[in-house]
């Protein structure tokens, strides 16, 4: 419960001072110095999202960093086990990203600012035509190079099978050309969801698999084989394997 207590204590109280440094990104951006503010941004996210993962006790462990491409956007593919997922891929990956998130995180104060700065693209699910757009917008932040995030599941799986990927988020994909990067998260969960939303300390693996790109699958790939060669990838790393079905 303590543990608990102060890290929410830390996420809320920590928000107000990073204001200056939100400020100067927008002040550099404004000037047209995008490359200097994204350091800045890049510098402030890693190092709260980081924070917040030690303030638990969790211990984390990434395999394959090296296969990260260095020299091309990727769009980060990740199942998801729990509410940790998304600090633990921003403070441990050591990219500059940004999430494919629902909308209603934009009614956060200062966190929703922040996101704007990391190119995050916000997404309505209840509103057909709003969705599309936010996969237009995403696609077009990938050509444009940047890095994003998206969790096909939907869902958290709380350490359960790996939910069938939606389709839908493989078209940023698809539409951009981007190079998409399989990670596999294993335990995260256990920081907060097995225990009542309590945080405890945890282990938690985080693999990254071999880049999946579309113009070595097929040019003519469709979203659902797509999401399925992913899928695939993700469940290979993952402790909990999937339920097969009985016929």
């Amino acid at each position: 419960m303590i543990r608990t207590i102060v890290w929410f204590t830390y996420f809320w109280l920590y928000l107000p001072t990073t204001i200056p440094a939100l400020r100067k990104v927008k002040k550099l951006r404004k000037n047209g110095n995008d490359e200097q503010a994204d350091q800045i941004v890049k510098q402030q996210s890693n190092k709260w999202a980081k924070r917040l993962v030690k303030l638990t006790g969790a211990r984390v462990k990434v395999e394959g960093i090296e296969r990260i491409p260095k020299d091309e956007p990727v769009l980060i593919v990740s199942n998801h086990q729990g509410n940790f997922d998304i600090p633990i891929i921003l403070g441990y990956l050591d990219l500059k990203i940004g999430f494919i998130s629902k909308v209603e995180v934009k009614k956060l104060p200062i966190i929703a600012s922040w996101m704007e700065e990391m190119n995050c693209v916000f997404m309505d699910r209840k509103n057909r035509r709003q969705s599309v757009k936010a996969i237009l917008q995403g696609a077009k932040q990938l050509k444009d190079g940047h890095n994003l995030v998206v969790f096909p599941e939907g869902t958290r799986s709380k350490g359960g099978p790996v939910s069938q990927f939606k389709q839908g988020s493989f078209k940023l994909a698809t539409k951009s050309g981007a190079a998409i990067l399989p990670v596999t998260i294993n335990g995260s969960f256990k920081i907060m969801e097995a225990n009542n939303n309590l945080m405890k300390p945890a282990d938690v693996k985080v693999t990254i698999g071999e880049p999946v790109r579309i113009h070595q699958q097929n040019k003519d790939i469709d979203g659902i084989t797509l999401a399925g060669i992913v899928q695939e990838e993700i469940e290979r790393n993952l402790d909990v394997q999937p339920v097969k079905e009985t016929v």
